[in-house]
């Protein structure tokens, strides 16, 4: 079943998503060459804990994990896509960083993402980093009451195609609120049966389109993040 939320409803959500902004936008700061992982999720942990919230990720056990997720941001490098777990791990110059990040405040979540180069990135990266996050803001103008949740996707799935880029395969967005994630399960390519699910006042929907260079195929580690099948670089933009 798909939430609809009331106007005092959304505006507690937004509240979580003005802490989460903040946080996001110190650690973009942070986040440069020779600065370890798990000083930035110390960091957010701090900050998070500042406004009163409390951070989303910590301890969550999302459906097939093995155990509740140790950090309060996924710092997932380069191949990584997503759920990286921090780590001693300390910033080079050419990676690929993607920090994601829930916040929960008084009961509601919020939950975003940012992709971010680190010293001198290759041309190669840059392009991929630019075109996912175009794809974001596509995807965010389709999403409009009246369209549909497939108008969400197909934005999403031109941007990649029209820049040649991979959708990463298997990785979704999703609706938020008094839960991290809840119904609808958002695609990054188009699909015919999503046409039938129209977008309503009072949805909240976590956007999240995640490309790769080479391959949309993926594969799961030790620490159970998702990283690329052949290795290759892959970037991770959400908004809610």
């Amino acid at each position: 079943m798909i939430n609809l939320y009331s106007s005092q409803e959304i505006k507690k959500i937004a509240l979580a998503g003005k802490i989460l902004a903040k946080v996001l936008k110190i650690l973009k700061k942070e986040a440069k060459i020779g600065t370890s992982l798990r000083d930035l999720d110390k960091l957010a942990y701090q900050l998070i804990h500042k406004y009163k919230a409390k951070p989303a990720f910590l301890g969550y056990r999302p459906d097939g994990a093995l155990k509740p997720f140790g950090g309060s941001i996924c710092a997932s490098i380069n191949d990584v896509v997503v759920h990286g777990l921090p780590s001693d791990y300390k910033l080079q110059n050419g990676d690929v960083l993607k920090i994601d990040l829930g916040v929960e405040y008084q009961g509601y979540f919020s939950d975003a993402a940012i992709t971010i180069g680190i010293g001198k990135i290759s041309k190669e990266a840059k392009r991929l980093v630019e075109a996912t996050e175009s794809a974001l803001k596509k995807s965010i103008k389709a999403a409009r009451a009246g369209k549909t949740l497939a108008d969400i996707s197909l934005a999403i799935e031109k941007t990649a195609r029209e820049r040649g880029f991979e959708i990463i395969a298997g990785l979704t967005g999703h609706g938020i609120g008094k839960e991290l994630h809840e119904e609808p399960t958002i695609y990054n390519y188009y699909r015919q049966s999503d046409v039938k699910i129209k977008l309503e006042p009072g949805m909240v929907l976590a956007i999240e389109p995640m490309f790769a260079l080479k391959t949309g195929q993926i594969k799961q580690l030790t620490d159970e993040s998702w990283a690329t099948a052949d290795g290759s670089l892959s970037s991770h933009f959400e908004h809610r």
